[in-house]
């Protein structure tokens, strides 16, 4: 584990940015960005222009490791390059930004109200690519509907298992249990997720480290117990649909956790503007999000 990374994740200012969508997310991404699905034919040409998107991203003047901590990277973008150089290369050592990779295959189908991640054959080798790459950690999205304590705690059985199986590779795992702004009982399962995640803390490795992304809560502060925790680096929050303003507005009110926001982050960028209106743009909503994180 690189210690100048680790430290910047534990006890820098900023926030980390989202740019992981994969297959299932990118057009409604690049429909956001002003590019319809008739400007690419499949998947390779589809992910070469998010990727095109991306690097507009990474490179403007706006973003660096002055307000911006780490960038989670999807797996296509981890084997491109950047201004002739490997993505994770150089997020760290031109933007001074920690590489962060997303590691799930995406959600199986839904039952006892949640959708555990897919089975990710080949992780082994994925993570030991990564760590070969110079990345830092990883990020693995589960996803709760409605609280079910059958579900969440299955949701949260997962991601500690494929935690520890991050660890013992050496990186960071950051683990995504979201749950659905849209719950009906969102507050409910908010609390049946943290008793989880606390008894999952119990069992935890005391010489490795972990990360965790949650939904931003009912209850300000609600994740104190984990923000504080010694092996937790660090609790960031996911948008989860909610507008950058209302985003913004919630994680000013917990302290200790930071943003780590996808579309909230690309919110009125366009592939239509020119390179100052882009700039200016991410560089206003740079800045309101990471106001928000270190308020």
């Amino acid at each position: 584990m690189n210690k100048e990374q680790f430290d910047k994740m534990r006890d820098g200012r900023g926030f980390i940015a989202a740019l992981d969508q994969s297959g299932g997310s990118t057009p409604k991404a690049l429909k956001l960005y002003g590019i319809d699905e008739s400007a690419y034919s499949n998947d390779d040409e589809m992910f070469a222009v998010i990727h095109e998107m991306r690097t507009r991203i990474i490179t403007s003047p706006a973003f660096n490791g002055d307000r911006v901590l780490g960038a989670i990277l999807f797996e296509n973008t981890m084997d491109r390059e950047i201004e002739g150089k490997p993505s994770g290369e150089y997020l760290w050592n031109v933007k001074n930004v920690v590489p962060i990779i997303k590691i799930d295959k995406g959600l199986a189908d839904e039952a006892d109200g949640v959708q555990v991640m897919k089975p990710m054959p080949g992780l082994d080798d994925l993570l030991k690519r990564a760590a070969g790459k110079g990345f830092f950690g990883t990020k693995e999205r589960s996803f709760i509907a409605q609280g079910n304590e059958k579900g969440v705690r299955a949701i949260a059985a997962q991601q500690f298992e494929v935690g520890k199986q991050v660890a013992d590779a050496g990186l960071v795992p950051i683990l995504e249990p979201e749950v659905s702004i849209k719950a009906p009982d969102k507050a409910e399962a908010e609390a049946m997720l943290k008793k989880e995640l606390l008894a999952g803390l119990e069992q935890w490795p005391s010489d490795k480290y972990l990360m965790f992304k949650l939904t931003l809560p009912e209850e300000d502060n609600f994740y104190s117990d984990l923000v504080d925790h010694p092996n937790v680096v660090r609790v960031v929050a996911l948008s989860g649909g909610y507008s950058r303003e209302e985003a913004n507005a919630r994680l000013s009110r917990n302290k200790g956790v930071v943003a780590s926001f996808s579309r909230a982050l690309t919110e009125g960028l366009s592939a239509q503007q020119s390179d100052d209106e882009f700039n200016k743009t991410l560089d206003a909503s740079i800045q309101s999000i990471f106001d928000a994180s270190n308020s």
